[in-house]
């Protein structure tokens, strides 16, 4: 049984049936706590003037004593090492506090890791700059005709299996490209994997349909689970679908045009995938051995929806 500490109702009562003359086993009976538990209530939150119990004053001396422990809790310096290497893998406080957990290697808050980053900075350290952050600047469309994505029998997201939206199901992908340094360079193609976020990545010299439908199919070929569906939006270099839905014997779907939370999966990841490819950044440099590198680590990343478990620890059989 979890052990609940007293609250200040139950330390009340505790003072009145001791002024009554009950016993510790009595009250224990009364209050549903062991003997040893009242014992040892009264024996730590006794006046110091005079020796009685006083509910008020016994309260402030037990809210003293936890108080007086979070704030004098150190974590070793081995430990903080240990936090600093998942933190400069990219990984935010959250995920580093619940995967330590989760393994049992340290009991240490996300607000507490925020703190020591904040604090270091102060000091002219450079942690902090391994956090996300990366602000997304939007323009709308307003008053434009917008031609994007108009392609005659396509299926729409509407269209997709129950099992896609309720995340059941493995083998449902999303799919989505992400520029570099300008329109018709060098860019990737990201694909996600809706129910663990397990993320693959490749590079293109060019956001063409051939390019894209190339790279695709390599990518997917290679994966050890069956590939169900993918959803993409609305880009015309996707327009090429019904060649990989041949190559690799699945469906595609389409989102509706600016419902970019339909695709919230690969919306998300690409924010992650940022951090390492920033937007404006050329990518003419980038290899495939790059790609692959981001992705393991994304895909090693624990992420709390997963019970702080690895899209790689639940994706790969």
């Amino acid at each position: 049984m979890t052990y609940r500490q007293i609250t200040f109702e139950e330390r009340y009562t505790l003072g009145l049936l001791r002024r009554g003359g009950l016993t510790a086993t009595a009250i224990a009976r009364v209050l549903g706590r062991h003997r040893s538990t009242i014992v040892r209530e009264v024996r730590r939150n006794l006046a110091a003037s005079d020796g009685t119990y006083r509910p008020q004053l016994a309260d402030w001396y037990a809210r003293g004593r936890r108080t007086r422990s979070r704030r004098n809790r150190r974590f070793t310096a081995t430990e903080w090492r240990r936090v600093r290497r998942l933190l400069e893998q990219q990984w935010s406080p959250e995920q580093v506090a619940g995967y330590l957990r989760l393994h049992r290697r340290l009991q240490i808050s996300h607000e507490t890791i925020y703190r020591y980053i904040w604090a270091e900075k102060r000091q002219g350290g450079t942690l902090y700059t391994h956090l996300r952050g990366a602000q997304k600047q939007r323009r709308k469309r307003y008053g434009r005709y917008d031609s994007r994505g108009r392609l005659a029998g396509k299926r729409s997201i509407t269209a997709r299996p129950a099992a896609v939206a309720t995340r059941t199901q493995l083998g449902h992908w999303e799919v989505d490209t992400m520029l570099g340094a300008g329109q018709a360079g060098p860019c990737v193609l990201t694909l996600v994997e809706r129910k663990t976020g397990y993320v693959v990545i490749g590079k293109l010299p060019a956001r063409t349909t051939a390019n894209v439908n190339r790279r695709a199919t390599q990518l997917l070929r290679r994966q050890p689970r069956r590939v169900r569906t993918i959803t993409a939006d609305n880009g015309t270099e996707f327009h090429g679908y019904p060649a990989i839905e041949r190559a690799i014997g699945t469906r595609f779907y389409f989102a509706t045009p600016h419902h970019a939370w339909e695709r919230g999966t690969n919306e998300n990841t690409n924010g992650l995938i940022r951090q390492y490819l920033p937007k404006g950044q050329s990518m003419a440099r980038l290899t495939q051995q790059d790609c692959n590198a981001i992705a393991r680590q994304l895909n090693r990343r624990p992420r709390k929806r997963l019970g702080y478990r690895t899209p790689e620890e639940r994706y790969e059989p």
